[in-house]
């Protein structure tokens, strides 16, 4: 019963970096045209400005994802790692483990549909930068990778503004600068790719 799962929610900022050589295409789609390279290599950086779950405080806390993906995003088959921020405690580490397996429903709840396999999870030293129109996801020697907004007409980004996304409605277009990741046998290099930024506020179970 939904009603029995803990309550949790996440403020704060997504950032993604895929192997498409134009503007993913997932977010006008919302996941059902195919990637411009046919699979959906990514990483996504998730920065937690507030946050809980099950009354466990996550605020202050970074996940990084390895996405892998054979082909439509809305079609599933979605094989994932999970890096937690190595500052968790216990009790956090499970509550994020829950949230981005998708078992604590909600906003990520599509997640238990989409995800064929958790490659793997662990404790990380996550660090996500912002700098400018610069952000950056660092996870040791794993994922190094840096992202940068495109300039729109004014002084901010160009955005794609009232959209269905998941992630949320309003999603900065990016694009990939020095991005890599090696890890679990993927190598992968992002330089000049496909990349977003996300104001997220998820919440669940319900």
């Amino acid at each position: 019963m939904l009603d029995t799962l803990p309550e949790w929610h996440i403020r704060g900022e997504l950032i993604l970096n895929c192997n498409c050589t134009v503007f993913c295409p997932c977010v006008v789609s919302l996941g059902a045209h195919p990637p411009t390279e046919g699979a959906c290599h990514a990483w996504i950086g998730v920065r937690i400005d507030e946050g809980a779950y099950a009354g466990e405080e996550l605020s202050g806390l970074n996940v990084g994802l390895m996405l892998d993906i054979p082909g439509r995003m809305g079609e599933g088959n979605w094989k994932v790692a999970a890096y937690m921020d190595e500052r968790c405690s216990d009790a956090a580490y499970e509550g994020l483990l829950q949230i981005f397996s998708g078992a604590a429903r909600g906003t990520t709840g599509l997640f238990t549909m989409l995800v064929s396999e958790i490659i793997g999870h662990e404790r990380a030293p996550v660090v996500i930068e912002s700098e400018g129109r610069k952000r950056r996801l660092i996870v040791g020697k794993k994922i190094q990778g840096e992202i940068e907004e495109i300039a729109g007409a004014d002084d901010g980004p160009v955005m794609i503004r009232n959209s269905q996304y998941w992630m949320g409605p309003d999603i900065a277009v990016a694009r990939g600068t020095k991005s890599r990741v090696r890890d679990y046998g993927r190598v992968w290099d992002f330089g000049g790719r496909s990349a977003e930024i996300v104001k997220i506020d998820w919440s669940g179970p319900n």
